[in-house]
């Protein structure tokens, strides 16, 4: 992911500090893990909060700490990112590329070849799909208003996403 967001900020004409984007990439999707998820809150959430606490507790100011909070916090979150700073972009950018597809056309074939050849993908998408619902099966509340919600659907059977216009027409308002 840090590769292809760098590979992405080349293109872009966006210049990251590259260790804050490390830092965004390293951590993006720590909240998946068993040791880091937390069950009141959104994935994106718990590795954004790692990342500044990693980042504070290495000496690191809080303004760069809040620039990768940011990038981890909104990694799935479309087009905000790409408003705010070039490391807060580029985790969502290499995100993209990386599990999307998404400016992969882009990209000169050999960067791409030379990554893939470093860090295979042998059944990625399939892979990160199954890890997503393993990260937020049991806090299945915090996927509403995101993505997260059409990953338990098809991997949580019976799982059917709230719907932002159920909350609307059943919420406690008369009309």
């Amino acid at each position: 992911m840090f590769l292809f967001g760098s590979l992405q900020g080349r293109r872009l004409g966006l210049t990251p500090d590259p260790e804050l984007l490390y830092v965004g990439a390293m951590f993006h999707d720590l909240g998946l893990t068993a040791r880091y998820r937390r069950d009141d809150q959104r994935f994106e959430i718990d590795g954004a909060d790692e990342a500044r606490r990693f980042l504070l507790a290495h000496g690191i100011g809080p303004a760069e700490a809040r620039v990768v909070w940011e990038g981890v916090a909104l990694h799935t979150t479309p087009e905000i990112p790409y408003r705010l700073e070039p490391e807060v972009a580029l985790v969502t950018a290499g995100v993209e590329t990386d599990v999307l597809g998404i400016g992969y056309a882009e990209l000169d074939p050999a960067a791409i070849a030379e990554v893939t050849a470093a860090h295979p993908r042998p059944g990625f998408k399939k892979a990160i799909v199954d890890a997503f619902a393993e990260g937020f099966r049991h806090r299945p509340a915090t996927t509403f208003g995101t993505v997260n919600g059409d990953v338990l659907e098809h991997r949580v059977p019976g799982f059917r996403h709230l719907d932002f216009v159920d909350v609307i027409e059943k919420s406690a308002w008369p009309s």
